[in-house]
């Protein structure tokens, strides 16, 4: 196919692109939909929004079969231990108990890499000892309490510099640190750099592992039909979980399905397939009938997954005139006992533009559950501890922090030297500042001479989003002009389900009423990527317009013969196919579909590979106004403006709420969210949402969303980039910097508690 170039004018864009870009010939200007309709960048309601208000909308967690049963799982109450023996004779015998399954009568199926399902040698308190299916969920409880298991108990060590201390006890017999050292990054010459530097500024910041606790618990609904296994699962990833459980049976891809509809969040915790999915699977194939499977509040505390805590020690230096020189970055941070990632050191190497930078991430083992990805992995604790010092680097150099961010701005990306294909970036510096009132935030740190003091700060995200193949969407057009889309990607609660619709809608110019769309099944649609790092609208938005476009070519073929009139002097209109200046005398779509003796019409759209020769990437800045209470402690947000280049925008309703939810995460990060175990037995402190404070609406302050960015037409048609991991990044750090500016303190640890903020001020920390 040949490719020319041509101006960005897609069909939902009101603003035309400044920049060129390559797109296909088959989709030239001159067919772009009709831009009265509008749907795309609009504020559109979700299309599945009445099932989840009215309460129809079936989760995994509600999933009922007939004849099914109940699975809880025995976990161990030591943080490191051995099993010796278990004894399940009591439980098998409580009437209602049905299977019971232990790493004695399991197949040993690898988990982790180094360690099973069921593992003799359990590595923290959570670790799977048994699981139990029962004829109510009740039974399976009172079960688990009889059975009888004795442990040969060990040394462990649940703090992360601890576990790194010559003569630490081992969670592996190779050691506490993942691959036996540090993941390094280095350019340039960090020693020759700091010998330059006018201004040196060195800083240790520390965040707390914090838990997902997604609304709906993880959880499995499993059936097996001969040797077919259907798998109902609460995942961002049907798709990853149908691969995983496969192999973990033993059996090919097509004989394992997995549905997923709704879904009551997640944020990274369930990318992957859960030992409780395959535990299920087994104890349903021993029993021959249904298996409904569910972890408590407390199990999602223990063993759903966190996000690391981190140790940074940075080290910045400058010029007089506030360039960067030499930034070094060191971190640990802890996997859980078993392997996963900590290195929160991306935002540092690629920020700013600084010729001298060395990184170097430390992932260490603990005995505590094991980390997961969690909403911009590494970003948001890295990127807490590079603005905190980036503000702090500004105001020895004598610069406003803002100015002292725009003097050392990438134009380039900083790693691999290629260009953007966009990056709105100063935009969105400039009208986050002006939303927020930067011109008027205290220059003196502190100052005020109320007992309740306001502050102002701001802090900078980098992530990538921008998708990519493969994904894959069916679009089929009955006879009645109405259209089902079909693809494997699912909906996670951001919206999927309405973009999806508003694409096909858009391009084929018909109501968005006229368009169904089917997710989250393995065995019906196309393979669509699992939703996590930003990528499912970038990723899937293209392959639905693929198809859509595809559609509308089938239809003007379609009429063209019909009428016998060539193709090039055909028009599609609002669903109308015509002679130019004639449309109305044209056929409508399901009136072609009918003519050609078709019962439907089917294409499937593609994600094309993204464009050689540069790095795709979003960007964006928040803004954090504060009112800290110097009597108490107590701060409290009092306005966030996030200001962001996210490429296009679908849906400025989904966009919103995405960035609400966001904001709020990275609210309760910054302010309150911290899991505790006890150092002395291994025990997590905080396994209920009384004990691990998350922020609810009486903590949420005013937030102001900004979109700097239209299509960033070299990444697809569409243009989009994701916005799930932006919308948390930034958030901590602008508020830490915001208290800064009210208090004239920093503190360098999270969560920023009214303890840790009265003994900076006073002098005890």
């Amino acid at each position: 196919m040949s490719r020319k170039l041509v101006k960005s004018k897609f069909f939902f864009e009101e603003k035309e692109q400044e920049q060129l870009a390559e797109v296909p010939e088959k989709q030239p200007d001159q067919l772009a939909p009709n831009k009265d309709l509008k749907l795309l960048g609009k504020k559109v309601s979700r299309i599945d929004g009445y099932d989840k208000v009215s309460g129809s909308a079936v989760y995994a967690f509600d999933v009922q079969l007939p004849n099914m049963v109940h699975a809880r799982t025995l976990r161990s109450p030591h943080p490191n231990a051995r099993i010796k023996q278990i004894d399940v004779s009591k439980a098998k015998k409580l009437k209602g108990v049905v299977g019971i399954i232990t790493y004695e009568n399991a197949p040993k199926i690898k988990w982790y890499r180094n360690s099973y399902l069921f593992d003799p040698h359990v590595r923290y308190e959570g670790d799977e000892v048994a699981c139990v299916a029962a004829e109510t969920a009740e039974i399976a409880e009172e079960a688990l309490a009889l059975i009888d298991v004795k442990y040969e108990t060990l040394d462990f060590v649940v703090d992360t510099q601890k576990a790194l201390e010559k003569g630490a006890q081992s969670v592996h017999d190779s050691g506490n640190i993942l691959g036996g050292e540090p993941d390094v990054y280095q350019r340039g010459d960090i020693g020759q750099g700091f010998s330059e530097a006018d201004h040196i500024v060195e800083d240790t910041f520390t965040t707390p592992v914090v838990i997902h606790n997604p609304t709906e618990v993880h959880c499995s609904v499993v059936k097996w039909d001969g040797d077919n296994l259907t798998v109902w699962d609460s995942t961002q990833g049907v798709f990853s979980v149908r691969d995983s459980v496969a192999q973990s049976l033993n059996l090919g891809e097509n004989k394992v399905r997995v549905i997923k509809k709704f879904m009551g969040g997640g944020f990274g915790s369930k990318l992957e397939a859960g030992k409780y999915t395959v535990m299920a699977a087994l104890l349903a194939r021993n029993i021959g009938r249904p298996v409904s499977i569910q972890l408590d509040r407390r199990e999602m505390n223990l063993a759903a997954g966190n996000r690391p805590d981190s140790n940074q020690h940075l080290k910045v230096g400058a010029k007089k005139d506030g360039t960067l020189i030499a930034m070094h970055h060191q971190s640990t941070g802890a996997a859980g006992a078993y392997p996963s990632g900590a290195a929160c050191s991306w935002p540092f190497r690629s920020v700013y533009q600084c010729p001298n930078v060395k990184t170097e991430d430390t992932t260490v083992y603990i005995n505590a559950g094991r980390a997961r990805p969690f909403r911009a992995p590494g970003h948001v604790q890295g990127t807490f501890g590079m603005d905190s010092i980036i503000d702090e680097i500004a105001e020895k150099v004598g610069m406003d922090p803002l100015d002292f961010r725009l003097k050392n701005y990438a134009e380039k990306d900083q790693v691999s030297g290629l260009p953007y294909t966009s990056k709105r970036l100063r935009e969105a510096y400039e009208q986050g500042a002006k939303a927020i009132g930067w011109n008027n935030r205290q220059k003196n740190p502190g100052s005020q001479k109320s007992d309740v003091k306001r502050g102002i700060g701001m802090a900078t995200q980098i992530w990538w989003g921008g998708g990519g193949p493969p994904a894959y969407a069916t679009l089929k057009l009955n006879r009645d002009g109405t259209v089902r889309v079909i693809s494997g990607t699912q909906d996670i609660g951001t919206g999927t389900y309405t973009f999806i619709a508003q694409i096909a809608a858009e391009v084929l110019e018909i109501p968005i009423t006229k368009v169904e769309v089917t997710l989250g099944d393995t065995t019906v649609c196309p393979y669509g990527p699992s939703s996590g790092g930003s990528t499912t609208a970038p990723s899937i938005s293209p392959a639905v317009y693929d198809a859509a476009w595809q559609m509308r070519q089938k239809l003007i073929s379609g009429a063209a013969a019909i009428l016998e009139i060539p193709e090039s002097d055909l028009v599609y209109s609002k669903g109308m196919i015509g002679k130019k200046g004639a449309i109305s005398r044209g056929l409508g779509i399901a009136e072609i579909v009918q003519k050609m003796r078709e019962r439907i019409l089917v294409t499937t759209g593609a994600r094309n590979a993204n464009p050689d020769g540069y790095a795709i990437n979003s960007f964006g800045a928040q803004f954090a106004e504060v009112e800290v209470d110097t009597l108490t402690g107590k701060i409290r947000p009092l306005k966030i403006v996030a200001a962001h280049d996210v490429g296009r925008v679908l849906n400025q309703q989904t966009l919103v709420n995405q960035f609400h939810g966001g904001i709020l995460q990275g609210l309760g990060y910054a302010l309150m969210e911290e899991r505790v175990i006890d150092e002395y037995t291994g025990k997590v402190l905080t396994t209920n949402l009384h004990d691990y404070k998350i922020p609810t609406i009486m903590d949420t302050p005013e937030i102001e969303v900004i979109i700097v960015s239209d299509a960033d037409p070299l990444i697809s048609p569409v243009g989009a980039k994701g916005i799930g991991e932006p919308a948390i990044i930034p958030t901590a750090g602008a508020i830490a910097n915001a208290v800064y500016n009210a208090t004239g303190v920093r503190i360098k640890s999270l969560p920023i508690t009214p303890d840790k903020v009265l003994n900076a001020m006073y002098g005890k920390a």
